[in-house]
């Protein structure tokens, strides 16, 4: 039988989608997983990801099957693992042999592994916004802050497969938040969902301001979004905070690779104009000149369920 299809694999905080996908780009088949795992149920996990494709696969048979590609949090090219994720308790502070615990789980089918961020821009640069773009750096904003960097066409990955980190790049030097990786005043803190609705709740405790956000007891970025949408002000000022620290460092993302776009990918992306306007005006106002007005930030144009399905599956290939 051709080997028609390949298995993508998204591993975030929260969930892990599956998908089959077919030469020309389209997922016959999707499904979601949890992701939420303690720290000594990291082989259950692994085993219903197995499962979980073994059972997807049925509809075009699994000997059809070319290969997994697996889009994870701190996933590393080169040893096709998961090393030390901090969103991840059943990863945190450990390697995990991903690639060849998948592989040895189905009958030894070639399973690849990289970076979340890294596979979504895969998946824009193939299908999505960044079509026909040679050099771009993808971001995408979850549970936490991820990039891809693609520079003439190929993915930065560093001597040791771990480049492209920019999550965790500096944005708050002085008393900066502890970030989930240990560090503090990593980028990730601030410009996450989490690091949104962590802002929002230390606003309010500061800020005497009526807000619709005091009668929420556990305030998500998404309910940030929708007080803003009502014209809350602090909702608003927290988007204009945020904002303004990811332009500041998007500026600072521009000095090493001089990208024609930042793709923004992720729940909090699609904030719109509470996050996109914020980000263009501190960006241009610390740029260097030779790039003012330059580089485009723009949306991902796929939809979040498939692009990261989309770029996995193509590391398969």
């Amino acid at each position: 039988m051709e080997k028609a299809y390949v298995v993508g694999v998204d591993i975030g905080g929260q969930s892990t989608k599956i998908g089959v996908v077919d030469r020309r780009g389209n997922i016959v088949c999707q499904t979601v997983i949890t992701s939420k795992y303690e720290a000594d149920q990291g082989d259950i996990f692994l085993k219903s990801i197995s499962d979980t494709i073994l059972k997807l696969t049925e509809e075009v048979g699994f000997e059809s099957i070319y290969g997994v590609g697996i889009g994870a949090p701190n996933g590393n090219y080169y040893r096709g693992t998961i090393e030390d994720a901090a969103n991840l308790p059943w990863c945190k502070g450990k390697v995990v042999y991903l690639a060849d615990t998948i592989s040895s789980q189905l009958n030894g089918i070639p399973v690849t592994v990289t970076n979340d961020a890294n596979a979504a821009a895969v998946g824009e640069m193939t299908y999505g916004a960044a079509r026909g773009m040679k050099n771009f750096i993808m971001i995408t904003l979850g549970t936490g802050v991820g990039s891809g960097i693609i520079v003439n066409g190929e993915l930065v990955y560093g001597h040791d497969g771990f480049a492209g980190e920019l999550g965790h790049t500096c944005c708050v030097r002085e008393n900066g938040r502890v970030c989930g990786c240990g560090k503090k005043g990593c980028l990730e803190a601030y410009a996450s969902a989490i690091g949104v609705a962590r802002t929002a709740r230390e606003w309010l405790e500061f800020s005497k301001e009526p807000s619709l956000l005091r009668n929420i007891e556990e305030i998500t970025s998404k309910d940030v979004y929708e007080a803003a949408l009502e014209g809350d002000k602090i909702a608003i000022e927290v988007f204009n905070y945020t904002g303004k620290k990811l332009g500041e460092k998007f500026a600072d993302f521009v000095s090493f690779s001089a990208p024609e776009a930042i793709v923004l990918f992720g729940g909090l992306a699609r904030a719109g104009k509470f996050i996109m306007e914020p980000i263009r005006e501190a960006m241009e106002a610390n740029l260097l000149s030779i790039w003012k007005g330059k580089i485009k930030i723009i949306p991902s144009a796929l939809k979040e369920s498939d692009v990261a399905i989309l770029g996995a599956s193509a590391l398969a290939w």
